[in-house]
């Protein structure tokens, strides 16, 4: 790697060390049970887009923790990580789909994409969902979500 490349390596891991450390500081008060000051910790990096604030966000609406429960701005914030490839937030939009939470009704199709996306990203609960959800699908539906499943993974993890 050249000097330039350095410098800008450098300079990217300078911008997101406050940022790790404020979601790290945010899931402490977390685990402290302070769910407000948490929140409030994490809104900058969430409304910045950064994926692990985004999906604790959503983990806060879904449970309720410091804020009133919503299934509907869970799944949003869920959604918003997971379109970034985060695999936890993939994982609870494909729970979202699974048991129709907050939709109209259940899907299992896009659950299983969501579960084997999160699969892809490394998350290892999300591979028994994955065999779970198989179990409730027609040979038609599998082959629907594999279909959509090869058109995120494209973009979403264009090396695995």
């Amino acid at each position: 790697m050249h000097k330039a490349g350095i410098r800008f390596a450098v300079i990217l891991w300078a911008l997101a060390t406050p940022v790790l450390a404020e979601i790290e500081a945010a899931r402490d008060l977390m685990e402290a049970g302070e769910f407000a000051a948490a929140r409030e910790a994490l809104w900058p990096a969430a409304r910045s887009g950064n994926a692990d604030a985004e999906e604790l966000i959503g983990v806060m609406y879904a449970l309720g923790l410091g804020v009133e429960q919503d299934y509907t701005r869970a799944f949003e914030w869920y959604l918003r990580a997971g379109l970034k490839g985060h695999p936890g937030a993939q994982s609870g939009i494909g729970w979202y789909y699974e048991v129709g939470l907050g939709m109209p009704a259940p899907d299992l199709v896009r659950a299983y994409m969501w579960y084997a996306l999160s699969t892809i990203g490394g998350d290892p609960d999300a591979a028994i969902s994955v065999d779970e959800v198989r179990k409730k699908m027609t040979a038609d539906q599998i082959e629907k979500a594999h279909v959509l499943i090869d058109d995120y993974r494209v973009w979403m993890y264009p090396f695995r």
